[in-house]
Formats: structure tokens, sequence, C-alpha cells
């Protein structure tokens, strides 16, 4: 969903680094998979395309944060 986004703190041995992958249009949405020590954060399309991707070795990850954008009823708006 259009504003997803993983932050990943990444260690880079004198001290830390900061990334974050965002859903930027409508329709997209934000996957995170790990698997063999590698943490890899997509932006996917609906059909499941993925548009950019980032990958990490999860030996060096200190934190990855995944912040859901809140959905609004539709008795809100």
């Amino acid at each position: 969903m259009k504003g997803d986004r993983v932050e990943v703190v990444v260690d880079v041995g004198d001290g830390s680094r900061n990334y974050e992958i965002v859903a930027t249009r409508a329709g997209r949405r934000v996957e995170v998979h790990i698997a063999r020590g590698v943490v890899e954060v997509s932006e996917v399309t609906r059909t499941g395309v993925a548009v950019r991707t980032a990958r990490f070795m999860s030996s060096r990850i200190l934190a990855l944060v995944e912040h859901p954008v809140e959905s609004k009823s539709p008795d809100e708006e």
C-alpha cells in the first residue's frame, strides 16, 4: 500500500547506516524476505513484479522496522 515503509539499520564497521525503502505509488507494497543469511526488501507492484530491491547481510543488520500505513475506515472519510 502506498506509504508502507521499512527502515533498516546496518553496521558498517565504524558506525551505522540507515536505509529506508518506501512504497512510492498506489498499489505498491513493501515485502521482506529472509533466507540463507540475506535479508531482501523489495517494493512490489500489484502483479508481483519487483520495482526496487535492497539486499543486506543479516549478520550486519542492527534493526529492521516495518511501518505499515494506517488505513482509514470508510466511516472516517
